[in-house]
């Protein structure tokens, strides 16, 4: 198991890990004697930095890329909060594994490879409302699940999620990590109307109620308010990092599953938000973790969907940085 105890998992997150400034400077002179006026690709020149920087190489590639899709059930689904039944998370995993999902197309068309990763199905956390979630032991088998989802030999990292009701316990960590009630940080999800956000605002609070004493580390976070899917990204996230490999989050699930990490400075620096969801409070949680997304397309899917489009946004940044001649390779004045 990849973190055996809470103190292994924190321990991995508190690691000093960070980019190679060397290979920064580096990859900032190349993209100043391309033939180009300076700034002039915007935010992909960024992109080929901040990826220079992890890969330790001042022209960055994207050989290996790898999407994987982490799936829990909730227990607290039984209040309501959902426009679907949870029995929709193991029918839609089937759909991952035969292809039929807007994932596999849109993985297909970015160049990535599909991991889906099932995490007990068929036994849904406790109900948060009244108890935590999951046990000490429960989280660590899902955040280690994520963690052993992410090899070595990748060059880029997508996550991305799906569990009925999601929502609502991405809703309950981002209002313990940053602040605020339900109210500030509940929407549709997957389309619930009125009575069915006010349900959903009711479950958050309760939530926050029951578990306001406890401590508030990353891990207590995630595992008292979280789902089994969302530790598992959580888990996938803190191995990414230290293994240098830079990760692409999806939706308002995916950055409220890093938010509690955050609280440890650099945690997140090697995480890149794919896109801003129309779920609300995604804007606001990318405001907070100071994630600008590379994509606002009103998507809402969930899936890693966002992510997989906006690895195209990425691949075409480093293929500029790599791809295009200098002032003096050309012979163009300028440089």
């Amino acid at each position: 198991m990849m973190f055996p105890t809470p103190a292994a998992f924190a321990a991995a997150l508190a690691e000093s890990i960070v980019p190679d400034e060397a290979a920064i400077a580096d990859a900032r002179a190349r993209q100043a004697s391309l033939t180009k006026p300076p700034g002039s690709l915007g935010r992909l020149e960024d992109i080929a930095v901040f990826f220079a920087g992890w890969q330790v190489q001042a022209r960055p590639k994207i050989r290996r890329a790898r999407a994987v899709v982490f799936a829990g059930n909730h227990g607290f689904t039984v209040h309501g909060v959902s426009a679907f039944p949870a029995a929709v998370t193991v029918q839609m995993v089937a759909n991952f594994e035969a292809g039929g999902a807007a994932i596999n197309a849109l993985a297909g068309a970015a160049g990535l490879e599909l991991k889906v990763v099932a995490l007990d199905l068929d036994r849904p956390t406790a109900d948060f409302t009244h108890c935590p979630a999951m046990t000490e032991a429960e989280c660590l088998a899902a955040m280690s699940a994520g963690a052993e989802s992410v090899s070595d030999d990748l060059d880029l990292l997508v996550v991305g999620e799906m569990g009925i009701g999601n929502s609502t316990a991405a809703a309950a960590i981002a209002a313990r990590s940053i602040g605020g009630h339900g109210a500030d940080w509940v929407g549709p999800g997957t389309g619930v109307d009125r009575f069915g956000i006010a349900r959903k605002v009711a479950v958050v609070d309760r939530a926050l109620a029951c578990h306001a004493g406890a401590p508030a580390t990353p891990f207590e976070t995630l595992r008292r308010l979280g789902g089994r899917e969302i530790a598992a990204i959580a888990g996938a996230v803190v191995r990414a990092r230290q293994l240098r490999v830079p990760v692409m989050l999806d939706g308002f699930i995916t950055c409220a599953a890093v938010a509690p990490l955050a609280a440890v400075p650099g945690a997140i620096g090697h995480c890149l938000a794919g896109h801003c969801s129309a779920e609300p409070g995604h804007a606001r949680l990318l405001s907070t973790l100071k994630l600008e997304p590379l994509l606002r397309l009103d998507m809402r899917l969930g899936e890693a969907s966002g992510a997989a489009v906006a690895v195209s946004i990425v691949r075409a940044a480093l293929a500029a940085h790599d791809g295009m001649a200098t002032f003096a390779e050309a012979g163009v004045s300028g440089g």
